[in-house]
């Protein structure tokens, strides 16, 4: 799903001026785009610091994208979740069928955003235990190589569910679990030292490629399938019964290295509250959430039309009461769409906005239209972003100590030939410079590792490689 930008930003400290900088960084152009979507970023936080007895009234004003393919649309939305680190995602409105049709329903999307939001949370929450994690890690790292010094543990008591299944699911379901327990002032002076140099050397790496045996915990998983009512959720009656059943415990054979990302991986689940977490990304997800809805065009059939515009129609209308606002019901929880940041976008060139039904369109009050690029923006596109194409290719290239040297004609060659391409067939937009480069640079990538030093891209160079395939129109729509 997701590129996201290297850090977030608070979004109190952000103006929808500054929200915009952030974006040209990424995106060339689109400055109406760009300008209502800071607005509806920024009234997010307005909303907060509202009065008490308005907030709740307070609604986003959901966004309607019209634009050709390639201009920026997507990213538009991607960028400004990644801004803020807002749960983010992206759907396509034609996998969704109406109800009582073969399909996904709509609810999913909702689903998708709650799940990316634990995602999120989940990975802070590591984050934040990461050193204590790798410390205990660590620790029975050491009680794995040095058993003699592991200091005096207390066992678990017997689990009876443990027991019992035991017998039903195989032996793997262990009665009794070891627990680790940190180092006790019972241990000697002389286990101490050896526990002391040990942990010395495993941080500096000393015994990184060395085979350990260890114990790894597996979650149960009972072969009893979970029928759903079209909830479009899964799992399994191990996940149901939470932290009930016994955890299943296999012996595996390991470097060390592995074995600290294992076990760093099992203490940090440990020292992370789940339910904490649950709570945290369902307010996150329903207060701070944005759900990108692309290809809405696809769904908005004229009415005069038969066949499967009845299902189209059906889909917007099973849209409305999430873009309206209703409670959906995840595995972690109820969660309320009112307050989700609706982006829906589509290219409508057969059909128009208004063929959407009145009420999904009274639920996109904000319009904007993307304008299609020109030659000079292609221009800015292969130079000027932080991402630009240009810099990825010679990133890439640089690995086989090849340096590509873009000349100023070359740029201006490429960008012709993409808008000359987009003209004859069909207009994708930026999309189109990727072909073009390929094109281009395809030589120079298959014989990079057998060449090496600066390799000179000029306009001549460029006219070259594409003047034949974009002089024939047929032929270009198949190769570029």
């Amino acid at each position: 799903m997701t590129s996201a930008l290297a850090t977030t930003l608070d979004p109190s400290t952000l103006t929808p001026g500054q929200i915009v900088t952030e974006l040209d960084k990424y995106i060339v152009g689109q400055s109406k785009a760009k300008r209502s979507v800071a607005i509806a970023l920024r009234n997010r936080y307005r909303r907060a610091h509202a009065r008490e007895d308005l907030r709740d009234e307070i609604t986003p004003k959901n966004i309607l994208m019209i634009g050709p393919t390639g201009v920026g649309k997507t990213e538009i939305a991607r960028r400004l979740a990644a801004l803020v680190g807002a749960p983010f995602v992206k759907v396509e409105a034609t996998k969704y069928t109406e109800v009582g049709y073969v399909g996904r329903d709509v609810e999913s999307m909702v689903r998708d955003l709650v799940e990316a939001s634990i995602r999120t949370v989940t990975d802070e929450r590591r984050a934040e235990v990461r050193e204590l994690a790798f410390r205990q890690a660590v620790e029975r790292v050491i009680d794995v190589l040095h058993p003699e010094t592991r200091p005096p543990s207390a066992q678990s008591q017997g689990n009876p569910l443990g027991a019992a299944l035991g017998s039903i699911f195989g032996s793997g379901y262990s009665a009794q679990q070891q627990t680790h327990t940190p180092p006790s002032a019972a241990v000697s002076a002389e286990a101490q030292r050896v526990r002391e140099q040990t942990r010395g050397e495993i941080e500096r790496g000393f015994y990184d490629v060395r085979l350990i045996e260890i114990e790894v915990e597996e979650t149960p998983s009972v072969p009893i399938g979970v029928i759903g009512g079209g909830m479009d959720q899964s799992g399994d009656l191990g996940e149901m019964l939470g932290g009930i059943l016994p955890k299943r415990r296999t012996r595996k054979r390991v470097t060390v290295a592995e074995a600290l990302r294992i076990f760093e991986q099992e203490e940090a689940a440990k020292l992370i509250d789940m339910d904490a977490v649950k709570r945290e990304a369902l307010r996150r997800a329903g207060e701070d959430g944005i759900i990108f809805i692309d290809e809405i065009d696809k769904v908005a059939g004229s009415q005069q039309r038969g066949g499967p515009d009845v299902s189209r129609e059906g889909v917007q209308r099973d849209i409305l009461p999430i873009v309206e606002g209703s409670t959906v019901t995840t595995k972690y929880g109820a969660i309320k769409t009112d307050h989700i940041l609706f982006i829906a976008a589509g290219a409508f060139h057969i059909s128009k906005p208004s063929d959407l039904i009145p009420e999904l369109q009274g639920r996109l009050p904000i319009r904007v239209e993307l304008d299609s690029l020109t030659a000079e923006d292609f221009k800015t596109i292969l130079t000027q972003p932080k991402n630009a194409l240009v810099e990825q290719y010679k990133a890439l290239l640089a690995t086989e100590n090849v340096t590509l040297d873009f000349r100023p004609d070359a740029i201006e060659q490429l960008a012709t030939f993409a808008m000359k391409v987009n003209e004859q067939t069909e207009n994708i937009g930026a999309r189109r410079l990727h072909t073009v480069l390929e094109r281009v640079l395809e030589d120079i990538s298959f014989e990079a590792p057998e060449r090496t030093g600066t390799v000179v891209i000029d306009g001549e160079y460029v006219r070259q490689r594409l003047a034949d395939v974009v002089a024939n129109a047929d032929l270009s729509g198949y190769i570029l």
